[in-house]
């Protein structure tokens, strides 16, 4: 049956179908996700069997966004483990799917050692995956929790930095419920003051090379009723220029113990200009972002794409005709430069807000006594 798990907020999505949920029909456990790489034109499902299906979801994309890496982590370790398949290769798989992506691990190594820890207490096979699944709906609610207290607490802040509402907000690549257990990170923030009348506009960075503004954001953004428009991610300076931005909004994939930012590429820019145009650039991100080990974001490790999401355009149901799948844009043979995420230093960023509350300034010290709060600590 359903995982009921996945249904918290579901009234509230964009789409009716869950963006991940866990199931068990009479041929075996298995994952269902809501595959990002067809919308806005098509809402369409995979279904994952085992681990290296969900490992193949995660490079592609299919499945995305850092609070939901995490929650797939964790659900493909307990999927590996209901289907009798090596727990340890499974989780090693899956942490090296998305390697920036620091929730994911979080949610790989949570669902892991819960598995350990029930045979190491004498339980068999079955009763170590029930926990390893138990963890992973036990991160799931939590995230929608999160998603929640962030929205609550990111509104707050904009209230207290930009008096009046009328906000009209900057965001770049996706951080809504398509990403979350609830209703996302820097998006659920916009959201909320788009519910609490505050929100005059929405602007969307299509944010290339995949669009995830252009196909992700501004599709829940139409779906919940706001007002937004999407430009090109070259066309932000413009917008700060011409005095319309009055706050960046942005998620995170990993934030190291000195408060560096890693995001989509093209948030760094974005900081830049902020700083320049005297605009607050606010970060949002649960907890779990956070990696204490990553002391600085020299050590962030960058994933490269693939060149081909640079020289060639993909849309569903179209011909194609380049290497990757693509239409091509560029000549035969030309290289390309693909990061998926660039880093923002701490000086540039004005806030982080996290479930457990909001810094600035962004320190190490400031992030450090966030972090360590009673409920992080109990949370794992």
């Amino acid at each position: 049956m359903a995982d009921q798990y996945a249904q918290t907020g579901e009234d509230k999505r964009p789409t009716g179908i869950p963006v991940i949920r866990w199931e068990e029909p009479p041929e075996g456990p298995v994952l269902v996700l809501l595959d990002q790489t067809r919308l806005p034109t098509e809402e369409v499902e995979l279904v994952c069997t085992d681990a290296s299906a969900l490992v193949e979801a995660i490079r592609s994309l299919a499945v995305r966004g850092a609070p939901l890496l995490g929650i797939a982590g964790a659900y493909g370790v307990a999927l590996a483990a209901a289907r009798g398949f090596d727990v340890d290769e499974a989780a090693s798989a899956l942490e090296a799917a998305r390697p920036t992506a620091v929730n994911l691990s979080v949610g790989v190594r949570r669902a892991r050692s819960a598995h350990r820890a029930a045979l190491a207490g004498g339980g068999d096979t079955r009763q170590a995956a029930a926990a390893a699944l138990a963890a992973a709906r036990a991160l799931h609610r939590e995230d929608a929790e999160a998603s929640a207290r962030m929205a609550g607490h990111g509104l707050a802040l904009l209230d207290e930095l930009l008096p009046g509402g009328g906000h009209r907000i900057l965001t770049h690549c996706n951080s809504g419920s398509l990403v979350s257990g609830g209703e996302g990170t820097a998006f659920a923030v916009a959201l909320a003051a788009h519910r609490a009348g505050q929100l005059r506009r929405l602007w969307v960075d299509e944010t290339r090379p995949l669009l995830q503004g252009a196909r992700l954001t501004a599709y829940e953004a139409a779906r919940s009723g706001m007002a937004y428009t999407l430009l090109t991610d070259n066309a932000a300076g413009s917008l700060f220029a011409a005095g319309e931005v009055d706050a960046v909004l942005i998620g995170a994939d990993r934030i190291a113990a000195d408060g560096s930012v890693a995001n989509k590429v093209g948030s760094y820019p974005l900081a830049v200009l902020a700083r320049y145009h005297h605009v607050p650039f606010i970060v949002v991100a649960p907890v779990t972002t956070v990696d204490p080990d990553t002391p600085d974001g020299a050590s962030i490790e960058v994933e490269q794409r693939p060149g081909h999401e640079v020289t060639e355009l993909t849309a569903p149901q179209v011909s194609v005709a380049g290497a990757g799948g693509g239409t091509p844009v560029a000549p035969l043979g030309t290289q390309a430069y693909n990061p998926a995420f660039d880093v923002t230093p701490p000086e540039l960023v004005t806030a982080i807000v996290t479930e457990e509350g909001a810094i600035s300034p962004v320190t190490a010290q400031a992030l450090a006594e966030l972090c360590a709060t009673p409920r992080h600590a109990t949370h794992g």
